[in-house]
């Protein structure tokens, strides 16, 4: 079972970038599917999440600028981000919560990917 994230890059402001997540192991299209960020010596923040019927929410700084999707037949999600703002500088994490053989939950995360919004 595993996420991993790409497309993280060095970006002026304004500019946009895509990232995706690829999932393995698992029945993608069965599960929920969020994007979160942080920065050094911060928490994670959660950013964006589509749930498997394609509904979508959005952490209030990124509504307008950033779109969550999912292409289940690649078994990939991504973040849109346009309109960067140096605010925005962090390591993007995707996550989801996968259902045991067992019968448990448990949480996967992807290694990240770094976005950086600098001139």
């Amino acid at each position: 079972v595993q996420l991993v994230e790409s497309g993280g890059d060095l970006v002026q402001p304004g500019g946009s970038l895509r990232l995706s997540c690829a999932a393995s192991g698992f029945t993608f299209s069965r599960y929920d599917l969020r994007w979160y960020r942080q920065t050094p010596g911060n928490e994670r923040e959660l950013v964006a999440a589509i749930i498997t019927g394609g509904t979508t929410n959005y952490e209030d700084s990124v509504k307008g600028r950033f779109t969550i999707s999912r292409d289940n037949a690649k078994n990939t999600a991504y973040l849109q981000m346009n309109s960067l703002k140096s605010e925005d500088t962090a390591v993007y994490y995707c996550n989801t919560d996968v259902l045991s053989s067992l019968g448990t939950w448990y949480a996967v995360w992807g290694q990240g990917t770094q976005v950086t919004v600098s001139s």
